[in-house]
């Protein structure tokens, strides 16, 4: 018999390759996404269209935030795990836009655990961002490192999220495990992200921005390679007797963080360099300093 996922942002970047390696190994995926146009919706339409061309595949175009939508989409469907990648993306438009994290990010999440204490699932998987650790100044970040100094209104967002999530885990048993995506890239990506901002502009002759002069570490991760590891995860369902040293296991709620990322930090000017080999071009750079709300490594 089949298994049931619920995947929100299911238009999305990693949405999309989530909901796209479920269906191929044989889930049945209920997603919902907003299509909103933080970024040209034409693509997160071509991304679902090829969601709906697959067998076990339904879709609901809504806000998460919508007060009832996620508790009637689980009632629905009694998804076994829900995977929520649903979220207002971007440090920098947080900046420029705080309202939008606080609803999509914050409010959105809320109404996910009030689904969710409803309508348990087996497992409640959360996106979060290795932004969260903000100002922490050791490296590699590990999941039991301190992360009290976040930089953006969108890590904030996002560790309110972790803790909410803590709470109903603590309060009412709900399963959760929330990953800590570092810098993600791969085809379908998100057209605000580096990788294409830089292409774009140097197809088109003009300069690219590069921050902190280049100085900065980015630990860019294969979306694959995230999707494998979400999915390895779903049956790793925490349980508070299994905790041990050095485990982000909650003692008083079945409730984890685990970072998924490369481990090989790279600079972001060998990164442009990269780019510049692979498209067999150079880049015209404009050097500037640190943009707030950053963090020069991750």
């Amino acid at each position: 018999m089949s298994r049931t996922a619920l995947v929100t942002g299911s238009a999305g970047f990693i949405g999309f390759h989530l909901a796209r390696r479920l269906l191929r190994e044989g889930w049945r995926v209920a997603g919902i996404d907003a299509l909103t146009d933080y970024y040209d919706p034409a693509l997160k339409r071509r991304r679902l269209a090829l969601l709906e061309a697959a067998d076990g595949y339904t879709h609901l175009t809504d806000r998460i935030e919508a007060p009832g939508v996620l508790a009637d989409l689980m009632a629905k469907h009694r998804p076994e795990a829900v995977l929520h990648l649903a979220a207002q993306a971007g440090v920098r438009h947080s900046i420029e836009a705080p309202r939008s994290y606080l609803e999509s990010n914050i409010a959105g999440t809320f109404e996910l655990l009030e689904a969710a204490r409803a309508h348990p699932p087996a497992h409640l998987l959360i996106a979060s961002t290795s932004s969260v650790y903000g100002a922490n100044e050791k490296m590699p970040y590990a999941e039991c490192d301190r992360a009290d100094h976040q930089m953006s209104f969108y890590a904030a967002s996002k560790k309110a999220t972790e803790a909410m999530a803590h709470s109903y885990a603590h309060l009412y048993g709900v399963p959760v495990t929330l990953f800590r995506f570092f810098t993600v890239y791969g085809p379908w990506g998100r057209p605000d992200m580096a990788l294409f901002r830089f292409v774009s502009a140097m197809l088109e002759g003009r300069p690219i921005d590069v921050y902190n002069r280049g100085e900065m570490l980015r630990d860019f991760t294969y979306i694959d390679d995230l999707v494998e590891a979400v999915v390895r995860l779903i049956d790793a369902v925490p349980a508070t007797e299994r905790a041990r040293a050095g485990d982000s296991l909650s003692p008083v709620a079945p409730w984890r963080v685990v970072n998924i990322g490369n481990a090989q930090p790279v600079k972001l000017g060998d990164f442009v360099a990269a780019v510049e080999a692979a498209l067999g071009q150079e880049a015209e750079k404009r050097l500037l300093p640190m943009q707030p709300g950053d963090v020069p490594a991750t």
